[in-house]
């Protein structure tokens, strides 16, 4: 059988893969050594060129299916792994017929959550992980997704301002549907409970967390947040006819959770006494967006946030907020946040992403000012930071000249 490539973004090194050898038999001069998360298949991860990629054995049907699924996601601006192709027809040397491969991007500067341990994690950041699985869930929810197998090992997990962001890993057992009934969300968060609670107990048991992690609060939390977030996004509000700075009131709170509002429903009674009002369409990414329209950074909406805070400082510091804010924005980015960047010696910069290193480096700036009893200049916490933390983080991500 001749092999079969199906790729959205065809990288011709991927032919020079020793596809007749099953996944698992790959050599070392292959295979990148980078963390992977837990799965039920056969699962390497390589390095072609500047590009690393996730490869995954699974039934051709199976393959193809989860291709197309991931394709949607990324279409509709999902957090999920960047689909790469499928190759089928694969057999050995024997002409013995070997499973197809699905190929994903490597996700950068993220890990599974048992790695996240290993980079200096303890108990008490688990909620913080439960929180941007809730996120990730009520999101892939909102658009119609039902996911099926709920779990932290289905998740890559990101940095963001102190916070972390989850991505979508492994859609086989997903569906996209116009919508998603309450049946399938409560389906999603049982079995999400459920495979979660097993994760915290082994993670316990490994050894690989200095005491151990309650379980059952672990999946309290996830529940109740998933309920609050779900709530908050799609509830319906009623109020007096007088009291319209209620809606107003109502998109500030869902800004503040980084959501913009792209469509409301209001709804009054035949008298126009009683209003209504019900978020219909919400996206994540409110800050993200701002920053990236005022200085043209992607970065996680966290990082967003803090760093449009920082610029927010700047302009107050510099008594510019009569000036227009896109040209402050500019002079922050080029006077402040690029030469702090660039102070990241080559050797560190597979540790954090550069917005991480800021937000970072503005937590630092707080206890050495607290310290000191004044405020320490941001470009002499940023060599402080460097040289006391940065330099004695394990790397996160793989750095370019390995």
């Amino acid at each position: 059988m001749a092999l079969r490539i199906v790729a959205n973004r065809p990288d011709p090194a991927i032919v020079g893969l020793p596809w007749s050898l099953p996944l698992e038999e790959w050599p070392d001069d292959v295979v990148v050594p980078l963390p992977r998360g837990l799965s039920r298949h056969v699962v390497r991860i390589v390095r072609l060129g500047e590009r690393t990629y996730a490869i995954k054995e699974t039934q051709e049907d199976i393959a193809f299916r989860e291709y197309r699924l991931l394709r949607d996601l990324q279409r509709m601006g999902l957090p999920s792994v960047v689909p790469q192709g499928v190759v089928a027809g694969r057999t050995d040397d024997a002409g013995e017929e070997l499973p197809a491969a699905l190929m994903t991007e490597h996700l950068r500067f993220s890990l599974p959550y048992r790695s996240l341990f290993t980079h200096g994690l303890s108990p008490d950041d688990v909620p913080s992980l439960i929180d941007a699985m809730v996120v990730l869930i009520v999101r892939l929810h909102l658009a119609g997704f039902f996911w099926g197998d709920v779990s932290l090992s289905n998740v890559l997990f990101r940095r963001n301002a102190g916070a972390f962001s989850a991505y979508l890993v492994d859609a086989e057992t997903g569906e996209l549907h116009d919508t998603v009934g309450d049946r399938m969300r409560e389906h999603d968060i049982t079995v999400g409970c459920e495979n979660i609670f097993a994760e915290i107990m082994d993670l316990s048991a490994s050894g690989a967390v200095p005491r151990p992690i309650d379980g059952l609060e672990v999946i309290e939390h996830l529940r109740t947040q998933y309920d609050a977030l779900w709530g908050e996004l799609t509830g319906v509000e009623e109020f007096r006819a007088d009291e319209m700075w209620r809606i107003e009131q109502r998109v500030e709170r869902l800004n503040d959770l980084g959501f913009d509002v792209d469509e409301l429903d209001i709804v009054t009674d035949w008298g126009g006494d009683t209003v209504r009002i019900q978020p219909k369409v919400v996206e994540l990414g409110h800050h993200r967006r701002e920053l990236q329209d005022l200085t043209g950074m992607s970065v996680e909406d966290n990082q967003a946030r803090r760093l449009l805070n920082d610029l927010a400082a700047y302009t107050a510091h510099h008594d510019l907020g009569r000036e227009d804010r896109q040209v402050v924005a500019n002079r922050w980015h080029t006077q402040v946040y690029e030469p702090i960047v660039a102070m990241i010696p080559p050797e560190a910069r597979g540790k954090l992403e550069p917005a991480e290193v800021f937000h970072e480096i503005l937590v630092h700036r707080w206890y050495l000012s607290e310290r000191a009893g004044r405020e320490v200049d941001i470009f002499e916490t940023a060599r402080d930071y460097i040289d006391t933390v940065l330099t004695s983080r394990p790397d996160e991500a793989l750095a370019a000249d390995e």
